[in-house]
C-alpha cells in the first residue's frame, strides 16, 4: 500500500526511546555524520520526558514538540529470560506505549511514523527466505509471545491509520542490531552484547566462557549506525505502509559460534571454553573454534 506525503515544509523530527542503542545511533548520524538537512530539527525523547505507557503524558509531550514525522523506537524490551517470565508485562506495556504515540501522532497532524519491529515477530514454525509478507501467517514462538504479538500490532495499527484516515505510517524491522551504547546485561541483553560481556568476565575472573548450544543457528547482524542510516532513509523516501526487512545480505549470515568466535578473537581471550549441549564439557579454545 503506497502512502503520499503532503507536507513539503522542513521535517520536525521526534525520536521516541532515543536514548536507547538505535536512538542514539540516529542521533550520531544527524548530529555528528550531517546526516540532518537544512531546516530539519531533530528532537530525541527519553524516559525522562515522558512515560508513554500514559496516554495524556504522550498526548502533551506531542502536542509540546507537534512533529512533522516520527521515528518511534520505545518499548519494553528484554533478552529471553525476562521475556519468558513476564509475556503479560511485555504484551500489555507495549501495546499501551504504542497506541499512545500512534494516537498521539494522528491527533497533532504527524506526516510520516516509521516505527520499529523485531524479528521475532515471524512465525516460529516459516520457511526461508523470510519476507515482509509473512509477519501474520502462524505464531510467534512461545517464549517471547507477548513481547511479538504487541510488536505485530504496529502493522495492524499503521494499516488501519492508512485505511480510516490515509495516514503515512510504516514500520521497519531491523535484523539483530549491535554497536555502541549497547545493552551488555548478560541476562536481558542480545547474543553479541552478551557474549562480549561474558568473555570479558571470563578473561578478568581467569575462568571458563560458558556458551550456551550447538552454536549452530545462524543470524544476520547490523551495525547500529548502519541501521540508523537505513532509518533516515526509509524516513524520506520509503513510500509504503507495508513494513521493510532491514537486514544484511545473506551472504554476511553467521552461525553463533562463528559470532561467538569473532568476540572471542577479538578480546584475545585464552581461556576454556565451555559449551553446554544438556551436559557440559570443557573444551580448550582450539577445540571450541573447530566444532
Amino acid at each position: 500500500m503506497s502512502c503520499q506525503e503532503n507536507n513539503s515544509s522542513p521535517m520536525r523530527v521526534l525520536v521516541t526511546g532515543g536514548s536507547g542503542l538505535v536512538g542514539r545511533a540516529i542521533h550520531q548520524v544527524v548530529t555528528e555524520e550531517g546526516g540532518a538537512k537544512d531546516g530539519e530539527e531533530w528532537i530525541f525523547l527519553s524516559s525522562r520526558d515522558a512515560n508513554l505507557m500514559n496516554k495524556e503524558e504522550t498526548k502533551a509531550v506531542f502536542e509540546k514538540h507537534k512533529p512533522t514525522h516520527v521515528i518511534h523506537l520505545a518499548a519494553m524490551v528484554g533478552g529471553l529470560f525476562k521475556n519468558m517470565k513476564f509475556n503479560l508485562d511485555f504484551w500489555r506495556n507495549n501495546i499501551h506505549i504504542n497506541d499512545n504515540v500512534l494516537q498521539a501522532a494522528h491527533e497533532v497532524g504527524v506526516v510520516k511514523v516509521v516505527s520499529c519491529l523485531s524479528t521475532c515477530i515471524f512465525p516460529d514454525k516459516t520457511t526461508y527466505p523470510i519476507d515482509e509478507t509473512m509477519i501474520h501467517n502462524g505464531p510467534p514462538h512461545d517464549s517471547n509471545f507477548g513481547y511479538a504479538y504487541a510488536k505485530r500490532m504496529i502493522d495492524v495499527h499503521n494499516r488501519a491509520y492508512f485505511q480510516q484516515y490515509g495516514r503515512c505510517y510504516t514500520a521497519v524491522i531491523p535484523t539483530n542490531v549491535f554497536g555502541p551504547h549497547d545493552n551488555f546485561s548478560i541476562e536481558d541483553g542480545h547474543v553479541l552484547p552478551g557474549l562480549i560481556h561474558k568473555v570479558y568476565l571470563a578473561q578478568k575472573g581467569g575462568t571458563p566462557l560458558v556458551v550456551w548450544g550447538s552454536g549452530s543457528p545462524r543470524r544476520q547482524f547490523i551495525y547500529s549506525l548502519d541501521l540508523a542510516r537505513l532509518f533516515l532513509w526509509v524516513l524520506r523516501e520509503y513510500p509504503e505502509v507495508d513494513p521493510i526487512i532491514l537486514s544484511v545480505g545473506e551472504k554476511d549470515e553467521v552461525s553463533i559460534k562463528e559470532a561467538a568466535e569473532a568476540v572471542v578473537q577479538s578480546l584475545d581471550f585464552k581461556g576454556e571454553v565451555v559449551v553446554s549441549f544438556g551436559n557440559y564439557s570443557v573444551l580448550s579454545q582450539n577445540e571450541y573454534l573447530a566444532l
